[in-house]
């Protein structure tokens, strides 16, 4: 409706005194301001990405330079999030891929650092031990022997080295 968060909290209040609204209806307002960063994102085989990293940075007034950000990297059974973030934390992080119900794999891990040009911008990369896992093609869920130099199996008994001592 284009309100202003004054007028919609009047609408919503209005409608509410002439109980027109259920008990439980919210009256929420949104703002505006992703409008200047929509032409920096795109949507391409299942992933949204930031398709220009440069300007992206340069809208909030903050100078690109890649040695000073790092590269995070979180990933769930659903999603798949990357995010930069200044070493100092002076500047505020940029989100600059998304991706919703992915298979959490190597693969799948590729796919954004691909669409956002990880390769020209060698950023540092960060994130929890189970996305180093992944990046480094080891196999996961081997939390009872979890060792980031094990590469075993940790269920196959009979070969592996706990049972060996």
């Amino acid at each position: 409706m284009k309100l202003s968060k004054k007028q919609a909290e009047i609408l919503g209040s209005r409608l509410n005194g002439w109980k027109l609204l259920r008990q439980d209806t919210k009256v929420c307002f949104y703002s505006g301001r992703h409008e200047e960063f929509k032409d920096f994102f795109s949507q391409e085989d299942g992933v949204v990405f930031c398709n220009d990293v440069c300007s992206d940075m340069e809208v909030p007034g903050h100078e690109f330079n890649p040695d000073q950000l790092r590269l995070f990297i979180d990933s769930s059974k659903v999603s798949l999030k990357v995010v930069l973030l200044h070493n100092g934390n002076k500047c505020p992080s940029v989100p600059l891929a998304y991706a919703a119900n992915m298979k959490e794999s190597y693969e799948s891990m590729k796919l954004p650092l691909g669409k956002i040009k990880y390769d020209e911008f060698k950023w540092k990369l960060c994130g929890d031990l189970k996305v180093v896992a992944l990046l480094l093609g080891m196999q996961l869920g081997y939390i009872k022997c979890c060792c980031s130099l094990c590469e075993w199996d940790g269920r196959d008994k009979k070969n592996h080295y706990v049972n060996k001592l």
